[in-house]
């Protein structure tokens, strides 16, 4: 079925035409890591999806009446009505992005030895527990562990497991849940479940927050799977699932659509005082975190066009068209599809590769090599225990490959081009070879790290 974006072309900007040569000597300039790659060397960017959209022309306009003031802009009061308005929150203090607010609220939150339990830290997020000297325990539901089931909220944090940890364990700092679950498929998270362990924790007397990067695709998501909320709107699920927490950090970089910007959203006024002074030390006054009074005029404009409908609907028709041109090729992705990404299980695509030689990756790499498609690994190399030569001890428990599709950028030929690489790859996995690491930072070590093909 064709796909009509819900928009229309006004400005375009080239990609690069690359040969495969080019891109074999590119990649291996980057030590095979495709965080190297210079922009000019890639074709389809499938990296990310976090700062990555293209502005509408209302938030180009809104731009243009950016209050540069140092404090108390005309801009920060447009922000912060619109952010109000959406989450109930009485303090809204803006930063440069997600991982801002991340460590500014674990720092006041988490003390040395404490927890944070969620249903996926992901990467950053996991990081910035770390560093203040928490630990991240993760807590997937159980029907996460099947990836070709079409369970259709296999983001969910385990209720029970949830209950356990917070009646046997008294240095739990906070209880996260991620809307989407990015670390586990970008799968959905119900508003059922969004509801018991937000009650879960406030019976034990532990804070309750969302990282809500992704609000609206969950919340759109929500009003295609979760009975009683079919007749809702994603506003008005994404306005209930922020009213049931204490807060919230957030990357608009996703779903406020703009290429900078973050949030951290609170209600008790002692927390918010706490992170209030840290924010003014490490970002900016309260009223700017950062940013720009430009950058805030479309971070108010994006989180008003992002709960569209048609907007929402026609993201998510992308994603699994990608999907199934995926299927279409005999490579397996994750079921059901979110909106955000698409995630191939390279594991099942290249049986002749062994988790030491980074399956996830392998395909990542032969993606770009193929046909100039920069994406990311979630396997082995970026979940695996490795020792302290680099050799895998423990692999991920799934090797998968993240096409992380950015908001109104691509059209359906260009999905069409990704789904013509793929299935050229597919029809001789076993060519594609294995990789080894040559370079593993202890912390965050996809992003840093050097490999080589297993020759």
């Amino acid at each position: 079925m064709p796909i009509m974006e819900p928009y229309r072309i006004k400005v375009v900007e080239p990609i690069p035409i690359t040969t495969r040569a080019h891109r074999e000597r590119a990649l291996a300039a980057a030590g095979y890591n495709p965080f190297n790659l210079a922009a000019t060397d890639v074709t389809i960017d499938l990296l990310s999806d976090s700062g990555t959209g293209a502005l509408s022309a209302e938030q180009q306009a809104a731009g243009m009446r950016g209050d540069e003031t140092y404090a108390g802009a005309r801009s920060y009061h447009r922000f912060h009505d619109v952010v109000s308005e959406l989450t109930g929150y009485p303090y809204a203090f803006p930063v440069h992005q997600g991982r801002a607010a991340e460590r500014i609220l674990f720092t006041a939150l988490i003390k040395p030895g404490q927890i944070s339990v969620s249903n996926t830290h992901f990467d950053t997020t996991r990081a910035n527990v770390e560093i203040v000297g928490g630990e991240a325990v993760d807590l997937p539901c159980r029907a996460a562990d099947d990836l070709d089931s079409d369970a259709p909220f296999k983001g969910d944090i385990d209720l029970e497991a949830l209950e356990a940890v917070l009646s046997s364990r008294r240095d739990v700092a906070v209880v996260l849940i991620t809307i989407t679950n990015n670390g586990f498929g970008g799968q959905p998270v119900s508003m059922g479940n969004i509801k018991a362990a937000g009650e879960i924790a406030r019976r034990h007397g532990v804070p309750f927050f969302l990282d809500a990067a992704r609000f609206a695709e969950n919340a759109w998501l929500v009003t295609q799977r979760e009975p009683g909320y079919e007749n809702h709107t994603p506003r008005q699920v994404a306005e209930e699932a922020f009213r049931l927490s204490d807060g919230c950090v957030a990357s608009l970089k996703k779903d406020a659509i703009v290429h900078i910007g973050g949030l951290l959203g609170l209600r008790d006024p002692e927390l918010a005082a706490k992170c209030e002074s840290l924010l003014i030390a490490t970002e900016g006054f309260r009223t700017y975190g950062g940013l720009s009074g430009r950058d805030l005029e479309m971070l108010a404009q994006g989180l008003r066009e992002v709960t569209d409908p048609e907007y929402l609907r026609a993201r998510a028709d992308a994603t699994s068209y990608v999907a199934s041109l995926a299927a279409a090729a005999g490579v397996d992705s994750v079921r059901p599809t979110g909106v955000h990404a698409v995630y191939l299980n390279a594991g099942r695509l290249l049986t002749h590769l062994p988790p030491s030689q980074f399956p996830g990756f392998a395909l990542a790499s032969e993606l770009y090599l193929a046909g100039g498609i920069r994406c990311a690994e979630l396997g082995s190399l970026y979940l695996g225990e490795l020792d302290d030569v680099g050799e895998l001890l423990k692999p991920a428990p799934y090797e998968l490959v993240r096409l992380a599709i950015p908001r109104r950028v691509y059209t359906q030929s260009h999905l069409e081009y990704v789904g013509e690489t793929l299935a050229e790859i597919a029809k001789e996995p076993e060519r594609v070879p294995g990789y080894r690491l040559t370079h593993a930072p202890k912390l965050l070590r996809h992003f840093n790290c050097k490999l080589a093909p297993v020759v």
